[in-house]
């Protein structure tokens, strides 16, 4: 869990930039919006303001080209970005232009006054199944992102959660029925995390954030079936057309082999998953 951190900032304003993570995908709250990290990390600094900017399927020249100016508008005293992982999966992944942009995304917000906290992406084929081909091809793409993230963080003076060594990451109750996004308890980590990331930098987190499990929509059987029918089948067909260097059975049959439990359990111990320091 993340203590309260005395920082000298307080947080003014908070914005988020990023994909579907960022959007708060994987952690449903009634009326059939989405929570995540976000509005998490916002309570525990106690920003008076908070904008995410953050949406489903972004990628980094999104970020670059919408948000960044929607976000410098809000001046941010504290900015997460994360993105990059939808790049991965296309066929014009081009790491030379992704580290233009997102240096050109980092820079101009620390420029701004804004601590920023961005990430490293951890090793998906070990919460995802997919097919060797595949594995490989995407686990070469994201060590490339990854170095891109580190160099450009290192530049700027960013802070980096790394999620392949985010204690509990890989535990199957941090992820959603999808396993591509976080579960609630998957948000309410990253939450913490990137609260200690802006904790180091000197911004103030009075509040701490919990991972204890409530105000989320528990996620049945019935909302497995309609994910694979409705988006996990459309999500195969598009990667097979962009990354046609697998096969699209195989791919199929191991992206929807039933997992034992196939319903991530929030737990009312949460330092089963995630040890507390």
């Amino acid at each position: 869990m993340t203590a309260g951190f005395p920082g000298s900032r307080r947080v003014r304003s908070l914005a988020v930039l990023g994909d579907s993570v960022a959007a708060g995908m994987g952690d449903p709250i009634a009326g059939g919006r989405w929570r995540g990290f976000a509005p998490l990390l916002a309570e525990a600094v106690e920003a008076a303001r908070f904008t995410n900017l953050a949406t489903s399927g972004a990628r980094v020249a999104e970020v670059w080209r919408a948000q960044l100016p929607a976000a410098l508008r809000v001046a941010p005293d504290a900015a997460v970005v994360m993105v990059g992982m939808n790049d991965t999966m296309r066929s014009d992944f081009d790491p030379l232009l992704l580290r233009d942009r997102l240096d050109h995304v980092v820079r101009s917000l620390v420029s701004a006054g804004a601590a920023v906290v961005t990430i490293r992406y951890h090793d998906h084929a070990r919460v995802f199944r997919l097919p060797g081909p595949l594995r490989r091809l995407l686990n070469r793409r994201i060590d490339a992102l990854n170095r891109i993230l580190t160099s450009v963080a290192e530049t700027h003076g960013a802070a980096v959660v790394d999620l392949d060594r985010l204690p509990g990451a890989y535990h199957r109750a941090a992820w959603s029925v999808d396993r591509l996004h976080p579960s609630e308890l998957g948000h309410r980590m990253l939450a913490a995390a990137f609260a200690a990331g802006l904790a180091a930098q000197g911004l103030a987190v009075p509040v701490e954030v919990s991972l204890t499990c409530s105000g989320g929509v528990p996620v049945t059987r019935l909302d497995h079936v309609r994910w694979l029918l409705i988006k996990g089948v459309p999500w195969v067909l598009s990667r097979a057309r962009d990354l046609a260097a697998f096969s699209l059975i195989s791919l199929g049959r191991k992206v929807f082999r039933q997992p034992r439990r196939e319903v991530p359990v929030c737990p009312t111990d949460p330092s089963r998953v995630w040890p507390a320091g």
